[in-house]
């Protein structure tokens, strides 16, 4: 996968972290939805193509 200019996206808390201090946040773009760890934000992400991001959640 190329590389994704992910600076200009708007991180919020899943709703399925749930209310404990173990939060994963996603941001999105047209393309893209990406998922990283609240307590390290300059951490690691994960960028997924948006259609396989909306699968992976079906079937959940």
């Amino acid at each position: 996968m190329d590389a994704v200019d992910l600076a200009p996206i708007v991180w919020r808390k899943s709703s399925r972290s749930g209310t404990n201090a173990n939060c994963v946040e996603v941001a999105q773009t047209a393309a893209t939805t990406a998922v990283r760890d609240s307590k390290n934000p300059d951490g690691p992400l994960l960028a997924f193509p948006v259609a396989a991001f909306a699968q992976a959640l079906r079937t959940l």
